[in-house]
C-alpha cells in the first residue's frame, strides 16, 4: 500500500511540475508612474499594458503650417489633463501632414502634468472595455492613441467603436480620451456609386451609419496638401532651424526639385527634403 501511495505522490509531483511550467508567468503591473507611453499587447483572449522604453517625444514646434491645428489639439488636451471636459478628436487628411507627429509631440508637452499614452492598433478596439477597466480610477490621463485608424465595408469593428466612443451603458471614465489618424475624413470608404446603400430601400440610413463614428469625435480636424507657397515656407522654417546656408532661391529651387521627384508637398517632405540636404552638405565638407 505505501509502495502505491508514493507512486502517486510521485505522478502528482510531476503533473503539478508541469503545470507550473505550462501556466503564464505572473507579470507585476507596469508601473505609470515611471513610463510615459504605453501599447497594448494582446495575449489570446486577454492583453496587458507594455510599457514603451524609449518614447517619441516629438517636439510641437517642429511642426510647421499647421498652427491652427496644432494650437486646437493643444487647448483640447490641456483642458483633459485639467480635468476639465474634452473632447474625443480626429486629425483626418493627406498623409505625411503631421496628424500623427501632433499626438506624438503633446506626451512631451503634457506628461509632467500626468499625461499618459497608450497605442493601439485598429485590431484592438474590441478590447477597449479591458483596457478602460484597468485604467479607470488612475490619478493620470491617458489619451488611447489609434493610428491610421479606418474601416473596410461590412467591418464591424466600427460599430463597437462608435459604441464606446459615445457611452454604452458603462460610464465612461473622465480620464481617458481616444485621439485617432486616418486619412478618411469619415473612416468609412465612401463612393459615388455602387454602394452598399444604392440597394436600400432607405440609403440615407445607411449613409447616416457610416457617418455616425466620426460624428462621436468631437473635434474633427482635416489635413490637407500644402500648395508651393506654404510648402516653401516649411522649407525656410526648416532650414532656419538647421542653420543650412544656401541662398533662398537656390534652397528654394532644389526644393521644388525634391517635391517633383517625389510627387508629394507635406511637411513630411519638407523634413525629408532637409535631412536629405543636409546630410549631403555634411557629407561634402568632410570629404
Amino acid at each position: 500500500m505505501t509502495r502505491h501511495t508514493d507512486k502517486l505522490d510521485a505522478l502528482l509531483d510531476k503533473i503539478g511540475a508541469l503545470v507550473e511550467r505550462l501556466a503564464p508567468l505572473q507579470e507585476p503591473p507596469v508601473d505609470i508612474s515611471a513610463n510615459l507611453a504605453f501599447r497594448w499587447e494582446r495575449a489570446g483572449d486577454a492583453g496587458r499594458l507594455i510599457a514603451v522604453a524609449h518614447p517619441h517625444l516629438f517636439d510641437l514646434g517642429e511642426l510647421v503650417g499647421i498652427d491652427d491645428i496644432r494650437d486646437e489639439v493643444i487647448r483640447n488636451t490641456a483642458q483633459f489633463v485639467a480635468s476639465l471636459p474634452a473632447n474625443n478628436v480626429l486629425l483626418w487628411g493627406e498623409r505625411g501632414c503631421g496628424k500623427s507627429s501632433l499626438v506624438k509631440g503633446l506626451l512631451k508637452m503634457f506628461a509632467p502634468r500626468g499625461l499618459r499614452i497608450v497605442e493601439l492598433k485598429r485590431w484592438d478596439i474590441l478590447a477597449l472595455p479591458q483596457i478602460i477597466s484597468r485604467l479607470r480610477g488612475s490619478p493620470f490621463r491617458f489619451i488611447l492613441f489609434c493610428d491610421d485608424l479606418s474601416f473596410d465595408e461590412g467591418e464591424g469593428d466600427f460599430r463597437a467603436l462608435k459604441t464606446l466612443l459615445d457611452g454604452d451603458i458603462e460610464e465612461r471614465p473622465s480620464n481617458i480620451l481616444i485621439y485617432a489618424t486616418s486619412n478618411r475624413r469619415h473612416l468609412m470608404p465612401e463612393r459615388m456609386s455602387g454602394n452598399s446603400a444604392d440597394s436600400e430601400i432607405h440609403p440615407e440610413e445607411a449613409v447616416g451609419e457610416k457617418l455616425a463614428l466620426s460624428d462621436r469625435f468631437g473635434i474633427s480636424l482635416g489635413f490637407y496638401e500644402f500648395d508651393q507657397d506654404e510648402y516653401l515656407a516649411v522649407i525656410r522654417c526648416y532650414a532656419a532651424s538647421r542653420n543650412i546656408a544656401l541662398s533662398d532661391s537656390e534652397l528654394c529651387d532644389k526644393a521644388l526639385e525634391w517635391a517633383g521627384l517625389t510627387a508629394r508637398r507635406s511637411g513630411r517632405s519638407a523634413r525629408q527634403f532637409i535631412d536629405d540636404l543636409e546630410g549631403r552638405m555634411q557629407l561634402e565638407r568632410q570629404a
